[in-house]
């Protein structure tokens, strides 16, 4: 049996906006739990679904390039501002963390939530495994005998160049040149049992923003995907806790904030 393709999502839930940006390889399933969460407590979240992730075919996936992924970024961040939210809060998984990142230096955010965001990967084979472990799992959905899937993998294991690969390493390599402009409010979240980024990633981001307010929580029992992972509980109630704390007032200037509770959150 063939399996169903993910889709974007909208949860309308108040009148504070949050774009929600899945990963690499991923799709929104990862982040509909935290969307749901901030929904119950009164946000609008809104989760694009990028070029080529989501499919049955991984093919459209490994032909897929950073600019497409971008698009589909800006996609959902403009449809957000269509609907009349004049400030925006981006949390980010992964690829999602990254795009939080370059959405911080280019276009106004009320707040960034970049978690597990790659700098840089634990191995150099780290990303042509994850593409490689992708394609398996979505062919294995088709239906197609083991023959037939042999053959196929065969193939993408002989290409020495992805699209998707190089895409992800020049994303990387423009958001690390950008992060000293970022002035946003930032909440870096890291699960501390990661097997998929070079763990220097979250103290280089933390480091190297302009930000006044800015923070890392790591969480010691999480891995990659921290968004489902066991402390998925915990991690909701911090992200609203951070959310919460943002500057959405219409006349307020960004990060112009300083309550004891922001304080508290941030320091």
């Amino acid at each position: 049996m063939k399996t169903v393709s993910p889709e974007p999502f909208t949860f309308e839930g108040g009148d504070r906006a949050v774009l929600l940006l899945h990963g690499f390889t991923g799709n929104t399933a990862d982040v509909r739990m935290l969307g749901r969460f901030l929904e119950s407590n009164g946000y609008t979240v809104h989760a694009p679904l990028y070029k080529g992730h989501g499919s049955t075919a991984p093919e459209n996936l490994i032909q897929s390039t950073n600019q497409d992924w971008w698009e589909s970024v800006m996609e959902g961040y403009n449809l957000i501002k269509n609907k009349g939210y004049k400030k925006i809060a981006v949390a980010g998984l992964s690829l999602g963390g990254l795009f939080s990142l370059k959405l911080a230096a280019n276009y106004p955010v009320v707040g960034i939530l970049p978690m597990c965001a790659p700098l840089g990967f634990a191995h150099k084979t780290t990303l042509r495994n994850m593409i490689l472990s992708y394609a398996l799992e979505q062919k294995m959905g088709e239906g197609k005998s083991d023959d037939i899937i042999e053959k196929e993998m065969e193939v993408l294991k002989s290409h020495q160049s992805i699209n998707a690969i190089n895409g992800l390493n020049e994303l990387i390599k423009e958001v690390k040149e950008s992060l000293p402009s970022i002035q946003t409010p930032t909440f870096v979240i890291q699960g501390r049992q990661d097997q998929i980024i070079d763990m220097n990633s979250p103290t280089m981001i933390l480091n190297q923003i302009y930000s006044k307010l800015k923070k890392l929580k790591w969480y010691e029992k999480s891995g990659h995907l921290i968004t489902i992972g066991d402390e998925r509980n915990k991690l909701e109630e911090d992200v609203l806790e951070c959310l919460d704390t943002l500057s959405w007032g219409e006349d307020d200037e960004i990060g112009d904030i300083s309550t004891d509770k922001v304080k508290q959150i941030w320091w």
